[in-house]
């Protein structure tokens, strides 16, 4: 469902995503981690299209995002950490937006069950400007699930939830996965999404660390007595000092250029 191939993304001179290469079949979960400026985000802006790579090439179902971009679009819903909501309009008209950018069937009733599901049904007539942080990001997944993407990117998506919205998407995370949703999660909480993820991506200085089941992480390790050690001896390589030194990408902020809710 998911396929990278020697992803390479420079900004000018500056290094943040080194030729790294996996696949996903339908199903999957994975935890995409990694310390701060490791190339998580714009990993995830290239296999949305948001970004255009250096070099390598990139597919979903088949299609490929540099050639087939409208195609792989409206299979492919990408949830940045910072929703860019729009203020101006309600919970509702985000949600009818959608529906009629993705031609939705049954709208109505979808949009009443993932509001319901997520907490926010009574903020329907609410402008986004006057929700909280978490209720922003739900608003966001709301609408990502909307249209039943094929491939869904959540990049750090339990910022701000509450553990009930939490434990809330981390089911609804493997309800789709049942369904064959090909899902990619970047989060810092690998405690809180380890149980979900049936493949962990470990990236370190815009290089693929790790990449297998989490049985497979414990193995390379066996002295970890968690995933979440296994974890940081994928990456314990580097000081922050001498990873900035070796790597100058993870000095700067690779999240550059807008982004959208979903990708339209």
């Amino acid at each position: 469902m998911l396929q990278v191939h020697e992803l390479q993304k420079l900004y000018g001179s500056t290094l943040a995503v080194d030729r790294i290469s996996f696949s996903l079949d339908a199903g999957k979960i994975c935890a995409l981690v990694g310390p701060n400026g490791a190339g998580k985000t714009t990993t995830m802006r290239c296999l949305a299209g948001l970004i255009a790579p250096t070099a390598g090439e990139l597919w979903v179902g088949g299609l490929n995002v540099g050639k087939q971009s409208l195609a792989v679009r409206r299979r492919l819903a990408y949830v940045p950490d910072e929703p860019p909501l729009f203020d101006d309009l309600t919970v509702g008209q985000h949600l009818d937006l959608i529906a009629g950018l993705y031609d939705v069937v049954d709208s109505r009733s979808k949009s009443d069950e993932l509001l319901a599901k997520f907490g926010l049904a009574s903020k329907v007539n609410d402008l986004a400007n006057s929700l909280s942080r978490g209720m922003r990001q739900k608003l966001a997944i709301c609408c990502g699930y909307l249209f039943d993407p094929k491939v869904l990117l959540l990049d750090e998506p339990l910022t701000g939830l509450d553990p009930p919205s939490i434990r809330c998407l981390l089911e609804s995370i493997e309800e789709l996965a049942g369904r064959g949703v090909t899902i990619i999660l970047s989060s810092h909480l690998l405690a809180m999404i380890e149980h979900v993820c049936t493949d962990f991506l470990v990236m370190q200085c815009g290089r693929v660390e790790f990449f297998g089941t989490g049985a497979e992480l414990r193995g390379r390790f066996p002295q970890s007595q968690s995933l979440e050690d296994a974890y940081f001896a994928a990456t314990s390589q580097f000081t922050p000092a001498a990873a900035v030194a070796v790597c100058p990408e993870l000095a700067i902020d690779t999240g550059v250029g807008n982004s959208h809710v979903v990708t339209m």
